[in-house]
């Protein structure tokens, strides 16, 4: 059974950093497209960035310099570090995975998903 746990959320003040994790299990994703996607209250799912199989990265232009996607393919996990951060980053951050190696933008491209973890910034 595939699994994407997400770690690393919590209340930040603006202007400080987080680093969020996915580790997946039940099977590997090395070759595989993973993405972060984010969803504030009454909002719909966003898309946040996204790194290929083969290490390319995509933000969107909301996180573009203040956000970093990473992967780790030993440890089987993506990263997402989050500096600058802003009260509208506010929002439940997910971790996403492709049966695919290119990344996409759209959330219904993805395959699974994690449970969310809560990201809180005060101003």
């Amino acid at each position: 059974q595939v699994q994407l746990v997400e770690s690393g959320g919590g209340l930040v003040q603006a202007g400080g950093s987080l680093r969020l994790s996915c580790v997946a299990s039940g099977r590997t994703f090395n070759t595989n497209a993973m993405g972060w996607f984010r969803q504030a209250p009454g909002k719909e799912r966003e898309f946040l960035a996204a790194i290929s199989g083969g290490g390319s990265t995509d933000y969107a232009d909301s996180v573009k310099g203040r956000f970093t996607i990473s992967r780790d393919n030993a440890k089987n996990t993506v990263y997402l570090q989050m500096n600058s951060l802003k009260p509208e980053d506010t929002a439940v951050y997910y971790c996403a995975a492709r049966t695919y190696l290119l990344s996409s933008r759209s959330a219904n491209q993805y395959d699974y998903w994690g449970q969310g973890t809560q990201v809180t910034v005060s101003s």
